[in-house]
């Protein structure tokens, strides 16, 4: 009989659950065995000798979800946010593998940086993958040495939170990149178009008085990038899609198959700048929310392949930082509520299939970033979510595990309700 205090033989079963696994396009209801921190083949009654049993009829049990657009906002601003607690809120969200972005102080553009990250992230709640700076000190400037970053333990590059500005250097970083097979995320914002706006051109901001962002601004930079890799046939991922422009321009471009893919993130496809009528700046973000062509838009682009990803662009800033509406940062926080605002903005309208929710959330992730999660393979490590897709709550601030408490989704009650987070085998949150 093999020995279960070995934690390699450890067993868990999942009894009764609704099994999704987008990577195997498979859906139905068994249990599922996890074994020595991975999934197991269920042969007979001998492998549920001294098991634990998680009793899960009701629930679906899915590949923990990938976000691959994260601020942890650590090194250097950890009062906003650091690495454990951003794995706390993770974890609660039943987010098991997260992209960390490189625009922190100073910037994930070194090897030691990285490999900081790394090291800590070891005991963490979730699997972190660090994405390192294209530039040196996201200045746009000086090319870092991606071969050296890579081998730290970065498993991509962008300049995020500011766009790489020349046209010549962004193709000379896509052409670096390749040649490692590291993928190339860009933060599409021609600045010369921004202007010191801080929410969308539009009428709502003519009515409140305060400078607007034009679409132009995110439009002209994803135009750019697309040409770049039309020319090339290098890849290039698009982060944060918020207008029907960028939408129509990704789907032409990959009809007429260029390397090019995309993600858009929970608020997008949930909330218009009318939400900016309050005045409150959990609602302001970079890039804006838009109208609601856009919103319909994005929604259209999930549904079609367009766009290719569900990230959150996970943002965390202070209440104080975040009390004066003309002068607060942008940025929203996400992974606790991403999955639930999924359900309830496409799956229960009758947008999207669960199955193919979890796969922008999971599986789509996991093999933009070529990183082994988003599978319930056999073998695979068992990073696992269990949810109630039926159940509702109201979401209060108060109550998440991160250390910021900017969501835009205070206060709405939402659809499908993370009641089990396993990484590893282990589970790092269980709902109260």
């Amino acid at each position: 009989m093999p020995d279960r205090t070995n934690p390699q033989n450890r067993r868990l079963l999942i009894r009764g659950a609704l099994v999704i696994d987008p990577s195997q396009n498979s859906e139905e209801l068994r249990d599922l065995l996890v074994a020595g921190g991975r999934i197991a083949a269920l042969a007979d009654e001998t492998d549920l000798d001294g098991a634990e049993v998680i009793e899960a009829e009701g629930l679906v049990c899915a590949p923990g979800l990938v976000d691959m657009h994260v601020h942890l906002r650590d090194p250097g601003q950890t009062y906003k946010e650091d690495l454990e607690s951003g794995c706390r809120a993770a974890a609660a969200g039943g987010v098991t593998s997260l992209a960390c972005m490189p625009n922190t102080s100073p910037a994930l553009d070194n090897p030691a940086v990285i490999g900081d990250i790394v090291r800590r992230a070891a005991s963490a709640g979730a699997h972190v993958y660090p994405v390192a700076a294209v530039t040196a000190a996201l200045a746009g400037e000086k090319l870092n040495d991606f071969a050296a970053l890579k081998k730290a333990g970065a498993v991509a590059v962008s300049d995020d939170g500011r766009p790489v500005p020349a046209a010549g250097q962004m193709m000379d970083a896509m052409r670096a990149a390749a040649a490692l097979s590291l993928p190339v995320l860009s933060h599409c914002e021609d600045l010369t178009l921004t202007r010191g706006g801080i929410m969308n051109d539009g009428a709502v901001s003519r009515e409140l008085g305060v400078p607007g962002i034009h679409r132009a601004a995110e439009e002209a930079a994803t135009a750019r990038e697309i040409a770049l890799a039309a020319a090339t046939g290098l890849p290039v991922h698009i982060c944060h899609v918020s207008t029907r422009g960028s939408v129509a321009l990704l789907r032409d471009a990959r009809r007429r198959g260029v390397p090019v893919t995309g993600e858009t993130a929970p608020h997008y496809f949930t909330f218009t700048e009318e939400a900016l009528r309050s005045r409150d700046a959990d609602f302001r973000m970079n890039p804006p929310l838009r109208t609601e062509d856009d919103r319909e838009a994005v929604i259209e682009g999930l549904c079609d392949g367009t766009l290719g990803a569900i990230a959150t662009d996970h943002a965390p800033h202070s209440p104080a930082e975040k009390a004066d509406f003309l002068r607060a940062p942008n940025g929203s926080i996400g992974m606790e509520t991403s999955l639930a605002a999924g359900i309830t903005a496409l799956v229960a309208t009758g947008r999207l299939s669960l199955r193919r929710l979890l796969w922008l959330m999971s599986t789509g992730p996991a093999r933009l970033l070529g990183i082994p999660a988003g599978t319930l393979q056999e073998g695979a490590a068992a990073d696992i979510v269990l949810f109630d897709p039926a159940e509702e709550w109201t979401v209060d601030p108060a109550r998440l595990h991160g250390k910021s408490r900017n969501t835009p989704f205070k206060g709405m009650t939402l659809r499908g309700r993370v009641r089990y987070t396993l990484l590893d085998g282990r589970v790092v949150y269980r709902a109260e």
